[in-house]
Formats: C-alpha cells, structure tokens, sequence
C-alpha cells in the first residue's frame, strides 16, 4: 500500500480515507485518496475502533476536511526539522507516512503525535468557519457585548469555533488510545493533548473600529486562530524541551526519568526512549540516514556539515543559478533587476561504507 503524499493530498474531492496503522499499537494515522461512498470508505479502514468508525460514518465531511489538513502539518514538521538528521521525511512506500520511526517512543515521536494532534484541531475548526461542515459553524458563544482592556466591544463577524474542533479531534483522535491501558497509549494521549492546547494558545481577538474617521467609538471583535506556524514554533519549542518520563508503580501517570527535571505540565511533550542518532540508513529504527544531505560549511549547529554528516566527510560540487542582481528603483513605483547566473558551492554528506539498510546486532 503506497501512501499518497505532495500533490496526491490535492487530489480532493475525492473520499479520503483515515487510516490507523495498527503496527503501532496507538492512534498514528495517514491518510490515502480513494473513491466511493462513505459507508465504504469507513468500513474499510483497517484499524478503527468502533467509536472511530461511528465517526467517520456520521461525519464524512470532516473526514476530508481532516485529509486537506494532513500535507499542512506535515509540511510545518518539515520546516521545523528542516536542519536536522530526522527531518519529518515522509516515506513514499511506508503505509505508516513516517516509517518505523514512531515505533520508538521517543521526542521525535513525541512531536509527531503533538503536531498531527494540533493540525487535526487547525483544520476542523477551520473547515467550521468556512462553512464546509454540517456539524458546526462559526462559535455561537460569541454573541453580544463584551469587555476588555480597552472597553466595551460587540461580538460580531465569524469568531473560530475552536472549542469545536478540540472536541471532535480529542473524540476521534483519542479514541484508539484510550482503549489500551499500557505506557506509550498514555504517552500519546499526553502529548495529543499538548497539541490540540497549542491551537488554542494562540487563538487571538481581532477587531474592527465603527466611526467618524476611523475612530473606535464602537467596536466589532471577533476570536480568529493564528498561523499554523506560530503553533509548529511552539511545539518546536516544547520537542527542545520534551521530559523523559517514566511510569508511575500503579501504571496511572507519569514520574520523571530524571528528578532532577521539574514534572510535565500538560503543555509540555514528554517521551520513553532515548533517540537514534539518525546517521545511517537504519531498516529498524526507520532512519533514512543523512547521506546525500545538503549541509552547512560554516554552520556550528544541527545543519553543520560536522554534525549533519556525522563525521563522514562531504562530498562538494559547484552548481549555478539564476538570480536577481542589479536592481533598481524606477520612479515610480518599480524595481527593475537583471537575471544573473550565480555559481555557488553545495555540500552533501558522504554515504557511509555499506549504505544497504542495516539493522542493528
């Protein structure tokens, strides 16, 4: 089964199927274009829970809404990983989108699970304010007159039903997890939950002035979620962050690996298992390795072509591109440039003496 990534995800409106990878034993999910009606659709995803099936049968229409949303969050896991060993890459021939990675339960896996969480929140609620779901609309609870620092506003336009799109992610999402009862079921409910709290965040008033030259006698404000990218640089943040844990003797919670750390809060991103290091292609620890990489000469972080090649060495080769060059402003109001051909030096990263998948003795 191939998974369908890039501009595969575009191919709607065609049905989109929600897929649970059962090798997981969690709530990880790809998604895979696919025809056919609904009740097909639904009964024929492998790995659902009843409660998830009920879902997806009652509401196809976020079902897609979903699906729209998977190539937004992935994309911004990219970015975040962009300069890193284990850049979110996804895998062309892995049902489960991103390998056997999240077999680990580890910070990368820690981050997924939180990103997909928050992406699944972004898109419902967004989907609601467009008007593209039977279930929901705009939030009904802002409606009326209101108070804040700078006075009295009336509630108008479209505020983000957020509250709405937590819900029905937390309800789907959630669902396979909290049918099992071991160590990593409760990780993923953890960190699903940072997620879907890092939407919410940032969930920003934005309002409008009423009056004689603009003046804001009167006001119309609405709640308006802010860009997915503020909510990637957070979650950023927290995977920098992520506490390894343990389980607590009665298997309810959590302790810290470490008492040295303080105790995760619910905003933070906590994980088991140490990582790979990611340097070589690793069958069983689903890392492609950084072979052929593209790092940084002068960089002394994670893009550093020391620590992105892992000591092997780097392969260089000069390449050329078109530029702009020579531009200028011309009254008014242009800025003319010239095409220009720029060579420049790209770095990759030497493949290591056997580069066949290796698994570890």
């Amino acid at each position: 089964m191939n998974v369908a990534f890039g501009g595969t995800w575009l191919w709607l409106p065609l049905l989109l199927t929600w897929v649970l990878t059962p090798e997981v034993s969690s709530s990880w999910w790809y998604m895979r274009a696919t025809g056919g009606s609904s009740r097909v659709m639904c009964d024929n995803v492998p790995g659902l829970v009843s409660r998830q099936r009920q879902l997806c049968h009652r509401h196809p229409d976020v079902m897609r809404a979903i699906g729209l949303g998977v190539a937004e969050w992935t994309a911004e896991c990219q970015h975040q990983f962009r300069q890193h060993r284990w850049n979110c890459n996804t895998l062309d021939r892995d049902h489960s989108l991103f390998g056997k990675v999240l077999l680990r339960s580890s910070r990368e896996s820690a981050f997924v699970y939180a990103i997909s969480s928050a992406g699944v929140v972004f898109a419902i609620t967004r989907a609601c304010s467009q008007g593209e779901l039977k279930s929901c609309s705009c939030d009904p609870k802002k409606k009326g007159t209101a108070k804040d620092s700078k006075g009295t506003f009336d509630w108008g336009g479209c505020s983000d039903n957020i509250d709405y799109g937590i819900k029905f992610a937390r309800a789907f999402v959630d669902a396979k997890e909290r049918k099992g009862k071991d160590a990593r079921a409760l990780m993923n409910l953890h960190n699903n939950r940072a997620g879907r709290k890092a939407v919410k965040r940032f969930l920003k008033q934005e309002c409008k002035c009423h009056g004689v030259s603009g003046s804001c006698t009167l006001r119309t404000c609405w709640l308006a979620m802010a860009d997915f990218r503020k909510t990637g640089d957070y979650l950023w943040r927290k995977y920098n962050g992520a506490i390894q844990v343990v389980m607590n003797q009665d298997g309810t919670g959590f302790t810290v690996a470490n008492k040295k750390f303080k105790k995760p809060t619910k905003n933070d991103l906590v994980y088991f298992e140490n990582s790979p290091d990611y340097c070589i292609r690793d069958r069983d620890a689903g890392s492609l390795g950084t072979a052929g990489r593209v790092c940084n000469l002068t960089s002394r972080g994670m893009d550093s072509c020391e620590v992105m090649c892992c000591g092997r060495g780097y392969d260089t080769s000069r390449v050329t591109r078109m530029t702009k060059c020579e531009c200028k402003f011309h009254w008014c109001c242009a800025v003319r440039c010239q095409d220009c051909l720029e060579a420049l030096d790209v770095h990759t990263c030497k493949a290591p003496k056997s580069a066949d998948w290796t698994a570890p003795t």
